[in-house]
């Protein structure tokens, strides 16, 4: 799944502050077998509450490169072992 960002229409932000819209997008075969991506869903909300929860998932993923990291070197140990 993808998504495309755009900062949301001028009039929103007088009122709201700064809005932010997510389109989440995924690719489904049209009826002549082609690729086309298409909109699943639109997620509008404030710009801070965005990266905020864009720097938690960049935390959540860091965390589980550590441990996959550490997987990987307990495999190879294993590999190795005679």
């Amino acid at each position: 799944m993808a998504k495309v960002i755009a900062e949301k229409a001028a009039e929103a932000a007088a009122t709201m502050g700064k809005q932010v819209e997510i389109k989440h997008t995924k690719v489904m075969q049209n009826a002549a077998g082609n690729n086309v991506t298409v909109v699943d869903y639109v997620d509008v909300q404030p710009v801070d509450d965005a990266i905020s929860n864009a720097e938690s998932q960049l935390a959540t993923a860091e965390a589980l490169v550590v441990e996959l990291e550490a997987d990987i070197v307990a495999y190879k140990a294993i590999r190795d072992a005679e």
